[in-house]
């Protein structure tokens, strides 16, 4: 934000968070700029909401909640996280400006303007202040009503020199937004080739001119003449699963024993510190350790991550697999990150017909599934052919989707640096049209 100039003369602001600020601008706190209009707020439950499904937003701490038919609110307001808000994440919002019918629970906060500053610019402001300052709770953030009514905010020296700098915010959070939307559809497409990649040459191979036959699967179609058809529980020798005691919620230390996570497993990746230390007081089982070569797969999850499998790189003995992981051993007709990639193309297939649950948000996949899955398999000199291949491949894929990724990353950066720069005086844009 080089280009910007300071304004020419500061003040200090008394604030801790603000410092200084632009001498004629106003430091106010937020009760004297709105009425708090939580007294009428009104929680539902999501048996309450389901009667009552329309098009009208039912707000929560988080945002948008749900939709519903029925109305609170019908005018322009600023709600404001009370408590389970992001507060000390700069990049996702705590306030938000509405305008027309609504419905608002008690993890909001819900004020009305007095002034007719821009109400972009409180928005803007409240997503900038230092919460810190502010927040009470010892396991749930909470911006209790006395509090929120002390937040202190700045105010520009006239009304035209905040339209002027929310407009400028507009045109440049707009264009940054757009540069993170198209390269956030990027990583997306990314990740689209290097399945496709990795499900071409797991069911195909990697000479476009073997000889091909019927494999006799409808959504299989032709595979390598010279490849086995079978069945997963044909190439593993055996398939179980772990233990779920009450843990600490906290990762093991290098010394102490724990239990895996399913999480472990997501991104078709291994990650060690995905686990939650044991007890002291409860008796390890060193047969649940992890050993190298061992796949990993998650039986209970999201729809989106049930099935997700990765390869143990190394021996974790003090790491132990949790009831919601199956641990399968390849026999000799597998190599273990081949059967890894066959659970991971062939599965996802019958993962997204065969798993169930109790709700969308958590379902379960039985060891039949992954017993049954039907697959075509090579020899293990071809087998390593694919794999060198498949690393080395995805590998520059990965490699460009980190690269965005932390490009987005500076770009969120940058927008948040920008707003806060311009709602705290740091920079004068009374100039920017």
């Amino acid at each position: 934000m080089s280009h910007y100039k300071p304004y020419p003369a500061y003040k200090d602001s008394g604030v801790e968070w603000l410092g200084q600020v632009p001498e004629g601008w106003s430091v106010v706190p937020l009760k004297w700029l709105f009425d708090c209009l939580d007294g009428q707020r009104v929680p539902l439950n999501s048996e309450q909401r389901s009667d009552i499904k329309g098009n009208i937003p039912y707000w929560g701490s988080g945002g948008v909640v749900d939709y519903i038919e029925k109305y609170i609110f019908d005018e322009p307001l600023i709600l404001l996280g009370e408590d389970g808000a992001p507060f000390f994440e700069r990049d996702r919002p705590v306030a938000y400006d509405i305008d027309g019918k609504s419905w608002v629970n008690n993890h909001i906060h819900v004020l009305k303007p007095l002034s007719n500053y821009p109400m972009k610019w409180f928005v803007h402001v409240l997503n900038c202040v230092e919460y810190r300052l502010y927040i009470d709770g010892s396991t749930r953030d909470k911006l209790t009503q006395d509090s929120m009514k002390g937040i202190v905010v700045v105010l520009p020296t006239c009304l035209d020199e905040a339209v002027t700098i929310v407009a400028h915010l507009d045109r440049e959070t707009a264009r940054i937004d757009g540069l993170v939307s198209r390269k956030t559809r990027f990583i997306e497409l990314l990740r689209e080739k290097r399945q496709a990649l990795i499900t071409h040459a797991v069911t195909k191979g990697l000479n476009p001119d073997t000889p091909m036959k019927d494999s006799g699967v409808e959504w299989l179609g032709d595979v390598p003449e010279g490849w086995e058809l079978t069945y997963i529980k044909r190439v593993i020798s055996s398939i179980s699963q772990g233990w779920s005691p009450e843990c600490e919620a906290r990762p093991a230390d290098d010394d102490e024993w724990a239990v895996l996570k399913v999480g472990c497993v997501n991104g078709e990746k291994f990650r060690s510190t995905e686990n939650k230390a044991l007890p002291k007081s409860l008796s390890p089982k060193p047969e649940l350790g992890l050993k190298k070569g061992d796949v990993l797969v998650s039986r209970a999850n999201t729809r989106e991550l049930v099935g997700g499998c990765a390869v143990i790189p190394q021996d974790f003995p003090q790491l132990m697999i949790c009831d919601k992981l199956y641990r399968l051993i390849a026999n000799k007709k597998a190599l273990p990150e081949f059967l890894a990639a066959l659970i991971s193309v062939y599965g996802r297939r019958e993962i997204e017909v065969e798993a169930n649950g109790a709700s969308a948000s958590m379902v379960n996949i039985a060891q039949s599934v992954i017993l049954n899955l039907q697959v075509a398999l090579p020899l293990r000199d071809e087998q390593t052919l694919i794999l060198d291949f498949l690393d080395r491949e995805t590998t520059r894929i990965d490699t460009l989707i980190s690269k965005t990724e932390r490009s987005i990353e500076l770009l969120k950066e940058r927008r948040s640096a920008l707003i806060t720069a311009a709602v705290t005086g740091q920079i004068d844009l009374r100039e920017t049209r």
